[in-house]
């Protein structure tokens, strides 16, 4: 890849290609949504809150009249939702080019998915797998397709989520927010994977935005993590939020972005910065990671990826 210097100012005319971009109403989404928007691009909003999701779209047409933008409702932590949203996009779409697995929750307190899966990990990883696999044929029908999956460096500081899925006896906000992250980035590894041994044209690239300052941290977070990430990270450490979309952005439509790797900020600790390549763990590349998570990953969802050759 080549992004030295990288901004959205680089991203080519987007005319005639449909992305979907998860958790679009605020943050890094939000961001992610206009800029692509900016290039002509159409976009669909998929939001948990409808509402919120109008307000956002409107929002982005004041700014810029003509913008083809759709929004549908999706919840990733119910599994019968995100069903409900692929068969709609079906229906109503000849393909997707890009699908970007941007939305997340982090530190919540201790809640289970309407399957009974941890709230984090349902939300942050099942829920995205659930729908990369449900929308894959209409991937495989799209234009220079990619699959953007959105991790953390705090991937790096977790265990993976095997034998046990997280969210036992002793429940950890935070630390279930991480195996969260790391199974997003086994899922994108083990994407590529399957997809270069099948020789599919479809890209699997993993991207994440350092320390951003999203509503990730004001909102969404329990106790003492709101007050340290929210009202003293935020502040002292973290870039804009604008800034935080840029690797996403990158993964999502540079022609030079890798199948199999991580786009991060190119700072100090990939906190900040422009686009360059990131590093990811050993647990994120273990092929052995791969296979359990994959396994485990289909049997909570009950989803099993077709072909990953394209359709013709």
């Amino acid at each position: 890849m080549s992004a030295d210097g990288w901004t959205p100012e680089r991203i080519p005319d987007l005319s005639g290609r449909t992305f979907v971009v998860t958790g679009a109403t605020s943050g890094l989404g939000l961001v992610t949504t206009r800029a692509l928007a900016a290039r002509d691009a159409r976009v669909v909003l998929a939001v948990r809150d409808e509402e919120k999701g109008r307000r956002a779209a409107a929002g982005i047409a004041a700014a810029r009249p003509g913008v083809d933008l759709e929004v549908r409702r999706l919840d990733l932590a119910d599994l019968d939702s995100v069903r409900e949203f692929a068969a709609r996009m079906h229906a109503d779409h000849r393909r997707v080019d890009v699908l970007i697995n941007n939305a997340g929750v982090m530190a919540t307190p201790h809640n289970l998915s309407p399957q009974g899966h941890e709230l984090q990990f349902a939300t942050n990883h099942l829920g995205h797998f659930a729908l990369t696999g449900l929308l894959l044929e209409l991937l495989l029908a799209g234009r220079d397709p990619r699959v953007v999956t959105v991790t953390s460096v705090n991937h790096r500081r977790a265990r993976p989520p095997f034998p046990d899925p997280p969210g036992g006896r002793r429940y950890s906000p935070m630390g279930c927010y991480n195996t969260s992250k790391l199974a997003n980035a086994i899922f994108g590894v083990e994407l590529h994977r399957r997809l270069r041994a099948a020789a599919s044209p479809l890209r699997s690239v993993l991207a994440h935005p350092g320390y951003a300052a999203t509503n990730l941290q004001t909102s969404a977070t329990t106790g003492i993590w709101r007050i340290l990430l929210g009202r003293i990270g935020n502040p002292l450490l973290a870039q804009p939020a604008d800034s935080g979309a840029w690797p996403q952005l990158f993964a999502a439509t540079d022609p030079t972005a890798r199948s199999g790797r991580l786009i991060a900020p190119g700072g100090t600790a990939e906190l900040r910065g422009h686009p360059a390549p990131g590093r990811l763990s050993p647990a994120a590349t273990d092929p052995e990671h791969g296979r359990r998570l994959w396994e485990l990953s289909e049997q909570a969802t009950g989803v099993r990826f077709g072909s990953p050759h394209p359709s013709g």
